[in-house]
Formats: structure tokens, sequence, C-alpha cells
């Protein structure tokens, strides 16, 4: 095998609770992650040169090839298993960068699962999992996939059933929301009510979409929305034109329906562009459902 394609599948946070602030200046976090069937392109082909080389298409905006956790994932992989061919990235950009949808640490499990495909490595995803850690929190899930509770600081993960089917529409709005400020100026003190994420892991262990729609918050709306209005707009929107629920996926700005139709789900992701438009605001807007490999 001399190369390989892989596919990049983004999350959604169907619910996202903030416990505490360590003492390390992480934070503990409960969530329910979910993966969905929006996803980056890659192509991976061995090199006979000995260099990592990256080829980006849908962004200009990335960055370094360096810097990419691409970049930093195949050089993971290679120092821990000795391999000595040079590897041609290719990467087509579909999910929405820098909103809260694990684009980045898609692409980085990607790399690590089509590495351990293309070079015959032969590794458990547990294995993989493990390694990718230190590059970052979200990484482990988008190796494993699915449905899945994430503890600790998102590391700790437990697997759930796959939930029934539903459409979803994604929008992420032309603004950018600072990870760490977010987190910095969140007050724990002031959250009145936290998300039941164990009556949403029950719900989904009961199949039932509808015990997982009623229970979907995210406790970074409450500095997220204040900053950004229209992340509020957006959700009124989404739930305006059928959606079962609507919220904030990670620390934003993307903003997620759930829709039980594919056609009320395209009916409403037609009226927020057009909305948007009339705004003359550009968001990017995508339509999916729920992954469960």
């Amino acid at each position: 095998m001399e190369y390989i394609n892989w596919k990049a599948r983004a999350k959604i946070n169907l619910g996202l609770d903030v416990c505490r602030r360590l003492e390390n200046g992480y934070h503990e976090v409960r969530m329910v992650m979910q993966t969905i069937d929006l996803y980056d392109e890659l192509s991976l082909k061995k090199s006979a040169q000995p260099d990592i080389l990256l080829q980006v298409t849908g962004r200009d905006d990335l960055g370094k090839p360096g810097d990419n956790l691409i970049y930093k994932a195949a050089s993971l992989m290679r120092e821990r298993f000795d391999i000595k061919s040079g590897i041609e990235v290719s990467l087509k950009k579909n999910i929405p960068v820098a909103a809260g949808m694990a684009g980045g640490s898609a692409d980085a499990a990607a790399t690590m699962l089509a590495m351990n495909e293309l070079f015959l490595l032969g590794r458990s995803r547990e294995e993989l999992m493990e390694l990718a850690l230190p590059l970052g929190a979200d990484i482990p899930f988008c190796i494993m996939g699915g449905t899945a509770l994430a503890e600790g600081i998102g590391e700790k993960l437990t697997p759930l059933p796959a939930l029934p089917y539903a459409s979803l529409v994604v929008v992420k709005p032309p603004i950018m929301v600072p990870t760490g400020k977010v987190y910095q100026s969140l007050d724990l003190h002031k959250i009145e009510k936290h998300p039941d994420i164990d009556g949403m892991v029950q719900a989904i262990r009961d199949g039932s979409l509808k015990g997982v729609t009623q229970r979907m918050e995210n406790v970074m709306e409450t500095v997220t929305q204040e900053w950004f209005p229209i992340i509020a707009d957006i959700k009124k929107m989404l739930l305006g034109n059928g959606a079962q629920g609507a919220m904030m996926s990670g620390s934003g700005p993307s903003i997620f329906g759930v829709f039980t139709e594919k056609t009320m789900a395209a009916d409403a992701a037609e009226y927020v562009e057009e909305t948007l438009c009339r705004k003359n605001i550009d968001a990017q807007i995508e339509l999916t459902e729920f992954y469960n490999a």
C-alpha cells in the first residue's frame, strides 16, 4: 500500500458542563460528545523524501504547516514507530475552522488512524488514543468516534450506544471565539443551573432522542451569548423552524439544530441562510447527521 484516503469527521457536544477549575489551569468537564457526518478529506502517500509535506485546499489561513496538528500527529507516529518513509498529506478542509467542532483534532486523529493502516502498524485504537492525548484532549475521542461521555479534561471516555437517526443543521457565523478567554471568563459561582448530563446519558441508553434534545445545554453559552448575541439569534431561528433542540458546540461559535426529518432540516437551513444574507452575514451552513461507525 502506497497511499490511503481517510475521512476526518467533526464532533459536536450534545451537553457540556464545567465542574471546576483545576490547579493546573485546566477545567474539569462532563460532556456528551457525538461524531457527525461532516468531514475533512485526507489523502496520505508514502514519499521517498524524508520530510512530511502538507498541502491544504479549502482554507488558506491555517498557519505554518509545522504548527498544524496533522504535522504534529504524523511526526509523533514516525518517531514512536520508527517510520523512515516521508509522507505527503493532502487535506481538503470542509469542517469549519475554530468553530468548537474539533476540526484540527479530527484531522490529527485521522492522520494517526490512516498511518496505522498505511504502514501496517497493527496498533489498537486504545493505544493510539493514549499516544494522542498530549497533542490535544479532543483527539482521543476523535480516534474513538461515535457517542461518548467525556470527563476529566475530556480524556476520560465512556462509549455510549448510538443515537436514533437525526438530521443536523450546523451554522458557523463569521466570528472568532477565543476558547481560553471563554474559560477564563466563566464564573462557575454564577451558574444557577448545570446541564443534566446523567439524565442525557440515560436517555441515550434508553434510545430516546427527545430525552437527549430536552437536556441539551452548554454552560459556555453563559459567556459567548453575552459577547455574541448572534449565537442566541441563530438558536432561536433553528428552534423556530422545527429543531427539537439547538445548542452551541464546545466554546463556539458553531450552533447546531437537531431535526427528526431531513426535509425539515433542509428548509430550516435555507431559512437561516436567507435571513443571515439579508443582514449581510456570511455564515457557513452545513446539513449533516449523527455518525456512528
